[in-house]
Parts: structure tokens; C-alpha cells; sequence
């Protein structure tokens, strides 16, 4: 398993960046990630939806669909690119430190 250096921490990620030590995500995680993609400060809205995917994550072990991101958090489409630059599979879950989605998010 290949390793990245997060807020001064080497984690074990899988080929594509994504957490698989869920368990050592801390919100340090999320603002490195956040900052590889060039975003240098997380809002609540950033806040918001990464914590309801790691809430969801723990509690059903995958990702929730986008559709249920969208309503949980009210975020339209739109919204979640403007927040999480690559998407909210590619960015917003690994900013919440949770393995790649299987399907979409």
C-alpha cells in the first residue's frame, strides 16, 4: 500500500490519494488534502459536508450517494464543485478521510 505525507503524518492511501486508516482522519487531514487541490481555508459549508461523510461513513461503511449529500446539506451540484474542486468522490471524501467511493458519492 503506497504512503502519503498529511499535516506531518505518513497515512497509508490507496493508488488514487484516498485514506485507508479511517480511524487516524484528523481535521489537519482534511485541511491538507483541502490545500493540495489549493484551497487554503475551510469554510462551515466545507465543514458541513465533510463531517455528515465521515458521519455516514462510520455508521454504513460506504459513502452516501450524491443525492443524499445534496438534501442532507441542502448544497446543490453546482454548489459541492465550487467547495470541492475535483468533485465531491474525488475531493470531498477524501477530505473526510474515508476509502473511495464504490460508485458515486
Amino acid at each position: 500500500m503506497a504512503q502519503m505525507k498529511l499535516a506531518g503524518e505518513m497515512y497509508e492511501v490507496d493508488e488514487n490519494g484516498f485514506m485507508q486508516e479511517t480511524d487516524r482522519w484528523t481535521e489537519d487531514v482534511a485541511r491538507a488534502y483541502a490545500a493540495l487541490e489549493d484551497v487554503n481555508e475551510l469554510t462551515d459549508e466545507h465543514w458541513e459536508a465533510v463531517n455528515y461523510l465521515r458521519k455516514y461513513y462510520l455508521e454504513n461503511g460506504i459513502c452516501p450517494m450524491i443525492r443524499r449529500l445534496i438534501k442532507v446539506t441542502g448544497f446543490n451540484l453546482s454548489k459541492l464543485y465550487e467547495l470541492f474542486p475535483n468533485g465531491p468522490a474525488q475531493s470531498a471524501c477524501k477530505w473526510a478521510g474515508v476509502p473511495k467511493p464504490t460508485g458515486c458519492v
